[in-house]
């Protein structure tokens, strides 16, 4: 095996010539590329982070170490959602004051160190993104899966710690999905046995990327039958989906997807090695999966997650209308703070707050520290969402699309197309 080749700059902070924290982090990138016995480190354009999210004292002590030795992030750096709303100082549990505390103290931090505190699971709905054949850093994995697929900028699924070791350094192993031949679809997902109406419903997109975590392995897939109305909303809910039944940081859509005009060019002129067929009943199967209704009642529902769009806002606020929320649900939508200020603009977030939806940003309502109480049956159109909550907070789940969980949400009960049932 050829030894790892690096330029002189790596070869300075090697060797400690800019401080003891860009020392640490280049050790880092070296040890993971002789991990994955790459043979070159490649520069990067643009980092998101995930460290920044708060999972114990030692994320306080990796970033104070940054800071006291001078570290500063090489590329442009965006936060993650951290586990607390950086601008709610309200401690709604007070058992959890410490964690709050020091959540809030990591994410100023990050600040402090040079990032830029967008606090989204959703960046890719900012602008300044990554474009086509960037290199970056991704970390947050619905973001990964969205910026290889949907933008074709190039990232493995980095995690914690080393995010950031990437991000002050510039520098990652060329291995994986930074290379041309990491990129090459081998799994064909065919969606014929699949009618056109229940591929129009957005629900459909979640369900089917539940189901690509659940089949695809270690292949690259193809999904070859999107419409070519698909949206980036609808590639959104396939990254999420796709993410947390399975890992799937790359999937291309035949002429949806920018390095798939054509099936043979997502193939790289190969034939596929599996071909699989989705249906009608794969569908219900993974809506069952997901959450199935019972006889207990609707408590709530949670949309955003991932982060709310500026276009779901503008669904969400024309199915709702000036209509209220039942009185006896709880109603969570999150969201970037980006995204926020724009829906601010239009009017939609006081029209949503005098209907009773409470909007969240910078985090996440699998997290207790962002809700009240939220607990029993709680319906959402998020396939991420209904795959973790379960397993965070005390919930049973419930799957819908997006006008079914405005629909229910008003009658306060749920209420389902007729094709998810049979």
């Amino acid at each position: 095996m050829s030894a790892l080749c690096l330029n002189t700059r790596d070869q300075a902070l090697l060797d400690g010539k800019q401080g003891k924290a860009m020392q640490f982090a280049m050790e880092t990138v070296v040890a993971a590329a002789n991990i994955d016995k790459a043979k070159s480190l490649t520069d990067i354009s643009f980092a998101h982070i995930d460290s920044c999210f708060y999972s114990g004292r030692a994320h306080l002590d990796f970033v104070f170490f940054l800071l006291e030795h001078d570290a500063q992030p090489a590329v442009p750096t965006w936060t993650n959602t951290g586990l607390v709303a950086l601008n709610d100082f309200s401690i709604r549990d007070p058992l959890a004051s410490k964690e709050i505390n020091e959540a809030r103290q990591l994410m100023e931090a990050y600040v402090r160190l040079g990032c830029k505190p967008v606090w989204t699971c959703a960046p890719y709905q900012l602008p300044g993104r990554p474009q086509l054949g960037d290199h970056i850093v991704g970390s947050e994995s619905n973001a990964v899966s969205f910026y290889n697929s949907v933008i074709g900028a190039r990232s493995n699924k980095y995690g914690d710690f080393f995010d950031v070791c990437s991000a002050i350094t510039g520098r990652v192993p060329y291995t994986g999905l930074h290379r041309d031949e990491g990129r090459q679809a081998r799994l064909l997902v065919k969606l014929d046995y699949i009618s056109q109406a229940v591929r129009s419903s957005d629900i459909f997109y979640h369900l089917l990327g539940h189901l690509l975590g659940q089949h695809c392995s270690h292949l690259v897939p193809v999904i070859e039958g999107l419409a070519p109305t698909t949206t980036e909303d609808d590639l959104k809910a396939i990254s999420a989906a796709c993410c947390s039944s399975g890992s799937v940081p790359l999937f291309h859509a035949v002429g949806i997807t920018p390095e798939a005009p054509t099936l043979d060019d997502a193939c790289f002129n190969q034939t596929p090695e599996q071909v699989i067929e989705f249906g009608l009943h794969d569908l219900q199967q993974a809506r069952k999966e997901l959450g199935q209704d019972s006889s207990s009642p609707l408590k709530g529902i949670s949309l955003g997650t991932p982060h709310f769009s500026y276009t779901e806002f503008e669904r969400l606020t024309g199915l709702l209308g000036e209509r209220g929320i039942n009185p006896g649900l709880v109603f969570y939508l999150t969201t970037s703070r980006h995204v926020y200020g724009q829906a601010a603009k239009k009017g939609w977030i006081d029209q949503l707050e005098r209907s009773g939806v409470k909007i969240i940003t910078d985090t996440c309502t699998y997290f207790s520290p962002a809700v009240n109480g939220l607990c029993g049956k709680i319906m959402t159109n998020s396939a991420k969402w209904a795959y973790y909550a379960p397993g965070m907070l005390p919930v049973q789940v419930v799957l819908g699309s997006l006008s079914e969980c405005v629909e229910s949400a008003v009658a306060g009960e749920v209420l389902l197309d007729s094709w998810a049932e049979s």
